[in-house]
C-alpha cells in the first residue's frame, strides 16, 4: 500500500466517490485515469469500489433497473442512475422536518459551507415545510421516559451503581438487574446505555426504552473503559443457517454474517445469535422471504410456522 492510499481512508473515500458518481452520469465516458487524476483516487481503488460499491447501490429490490449502472470497458467509465433517482423525491412531513435536523447539524460541523448547496437545500426544505429560520424545533427521540434517561445520565457521569427493571427484547422476558452505567449515548434515534450487569457478569448495551424502572443501590463502582461497539443479537453461541429470498436479502446487511453464499435457492447467511426468542421474531418479520435450514449444522424444524400455529392459538384462547 503506497502512503497514497493510506491516507484515503474509508471516509474520504466515501466523500470522493459522492462526488465522482454525479460527476461521471454527466458526461458521456470518461477515462478513468482522468477521473483518478481529477479527484486524486488511486485507480486500482477507483476501479475497485465502482465495481464493488457504486455498482451494488440502488433502491428495493434492487433489480437490475433500480440500481446505479456502471460501465468500464477499454479504460473508459460510464455511470448512469437508475429509473428511481430520475423520479422527483416524495418526503413526509416527518421525513422531511427529519431531513432538515439532521442536515442543519452536518451545516454546524467546522468546515461546512454555510452558503452551499446542502444550506440552499435545506432552505427550500425548511421553507415549505413552514419553518422559520431560528425558531427551535423540539425533536423527541427514543421514546425513553424522561426520568429514566435522566437517571442513567446522571450515574454514569457519576459511577454510580443501578438497579434495573429492564425487558429483553430476544428473550421476551423482564428482569431485574444490577448495572454499572459507563456511557449514554444515541444511536439510530434510539437511546442505549452501556454497562457492566452482575446478573450477566459481563458488559452489555441496554435499550434505554427498554428500562421500566430505575433505582440507585447507593453504590460506587469504578469505570470500566472498555466500549462494546456491536448493539446487534447476532453474535451469540448458537449458529443458524438461512435462506433468503431477495425481499429478506436485508438481514446480510443489517447483522454481521459468519458465512454468506449465493445459490441457485437464494442467499444463503449464516449468523451467530443468542436466544431463539430473537430468531423465531425475525423468522415471522420474514415471512415466506426467509427459512431456517439448520441449528448448528442440524436441520431445523419450521420454527416460523411453528410460531405462528402458537399466535394463532393465543389469539383463539382470547377470543374465548
Amino acid at each position: 500500500m503506497t502512503n497514497r492510499d493510506a491516507r484515503l481512508n474509508a471516509r474520504a473515500r466515501l466523500e470522493r466517490l459522492l462526488s465522482i458518481v454525479p460527476w461521471v452520469a454527466a458526461q458521456d465516458g470518461v477515462p478513468i485515469a482522468e477521473i483518478s487524476r481529477r479527484f486524486d483516487y488511486p485507480e486500482d481503488r477507483l476501479l475497485s469500489d465502482l465495481e464493488e460499491i457504486v455498482f451494488m447501490v440502488g433502491v428495493y429490490p434492487f433489480s437490475p433497473d433500480q440500481l446505479i449502472e456502471v460501465m468500464i470497458d477499454d479504460g473508459m467509465v460510464w455511470i448512469r442512475y437508475a429509473d428511481f433517482f430520475g423520479k422527483s423525491l416524495r418526503l413526509t412531513p416527518d421525513q422531511a422536518l427529519a431531513l432538515v435536523t439532521a442536515g442543519s447539524s452536518l451545516l454546524a460541523v467546522p468546515g461546512a459551507e454555510p452558503d452551499g448547496a446542502l444550506a440552499r437545500g435545506l432552505a427550500k426544505l425548511a421553507a415549505a415545510l413552514g419553518l422559520e429560520d431560528g425558531v427551535p424545533v423540539g425533536v423527541r427521540l427514543g421514546g425513553v421516559d424522561e426520568p429514566i434517561l435522566t437517571t442513567l445520565r446522571a450515574a454514569a457521569a457519576a459511577n454510580h451503581e443501578l438497579q434495573i427493571d429492564y425487558y429483553s427484547y430476544g428473550r421476551d422476558e423482564r428482569s431485574s438487574r444490577i448495572i454499572e452505567p459507563n456511557r449514554v449515548f444515541l444511536e439510530d434515534g434510539q437511546w442505549y446505555v452501556d454497562a457492566y450487569c452482575h446478573k450477566a457478569q459481563d458488559i452489555r448495551v441496554f435499550r434505554a426504552d427498554r428500562i421500566r424502572s430505575t433505582e440507585l443501590t447507593g453504590r460506587s463502582f469504578v469505570r470500566n473503559e472498555e466500549d462494546p461497539t456491536n448493539l446487534r443479537p447476532s453474535t451469540g453461541p448458537i449458529e443458524v443457517t438461512l435462506l433468503l429470498q431477495s425481499a429478506g436479502e436485508w438481514i446480510a446487511s443489517a447483522y454481521p454474517c459468519r458465512a454468506s453464499e449465493m445459490t441457485d435457492d437464494g442467499f444463503k447467511v449464516t449468523l451467530g445469535i443468542s436466544a431463539f426468542a430473537w430468531l423465531d421474531r425475525m423468522l415471522l418479520q420474514l415471512g415466506p422471504a426467509g427459512q431456517l435450514l439448520d441449528v448448528d449444522g442440524v436441520a431445523a424444524p419450521d420454527r416460523a410456522a411453528i410460531m405462528a400455529r402458537k399466535i394463532l392459538e393465543r389469539y383463539r384462547t382470547n377470543e374465548g
